[in-house]
């Protein structure tokens, strides 16, 4: 085991980035209201199945039609600058679809809100440069975050206010597009090379 705590926090930060659930808040409330109850401990623990099943057999996936995973990481280091982008500006360029409400639980919220296209392209990113184990470390951290939030989406919502959720998002944003930015220039000089 090489568990380190520099690689793990890097991957939590990028991770909780781009998950982004406190900026979730209103979504989580809204499909509440919709579908009644959202079952946060079901929904974490399926968020979490997910990513780490896509942690190790995304590669293999990957490989199967013909990416390695430098390539994935770049086009992993575009889509996490998008999303950046979304957070800092305020806009939307990915479209959420909030359909099949009365299964909340599992969609949207375990799929496509927690364990989404981002948060599965940057576990594949972050595998090209830091280690397993500092990885799945890291998602642990992110779906106790996301339980918590869940299950405190309305207090959370009161307390931080529209405006601390905002500035929230804006500093995630930052530093998801610096790490977007470290991504893209670690792994274009690998393709390279």
């Amino acid at each position: 085991m090489n568990f380190n705590l520099k690689e793990i926090a890097t991957a939590t930060m990028v991770l909780f980035a781009v998950i982004d659930i406190i900026g979730s808040i209103p979504i989580i409330i809204s499909l509440k209201e919709k579908s009644g109850t959202i079952k946060s401990g079901r929904a974490s623990i399926i968020a979490a199945i997910v990513l780490i099943v896509f942690l190790f057999v995304g590669e293999k996936i990957l490989g199967l039609i013909g990416i390695n995973v430098y390539e994935f990481a770049v086009a992993g280091a575009f889509i996490l600058f998008f999303i950046a982008i979304e957070m800092i500006l305020g806009i939307k360029l990915f479209k959420q679809n909030e359909e099949s409400l009365g299964t909340a639980t599992v969609f949207p919220i375990a799929f496509p809100i927690v364990a989404g296209p981002g948060s599965l392209t940057s576990l594949l990113s972050l595998r090209a440069e830091f280690s397993l184990e500092n990885i799945i470390v890291a998602i642990i951290v992110n779906v106790v975050i996301v339980f918590i939030v869940l299950r405190t989406s309305g207090k959370l919502q009161k307390f931080l206010g529209k405006n601390g959720i905002q500035i929230i998002e804006k500093v995630f944003g930052v530093i998801l597009l610096a790490i977007a930015v470290k991504l893209f220039t670690s792994n274009i000089q690998e393709l390279f090379n």
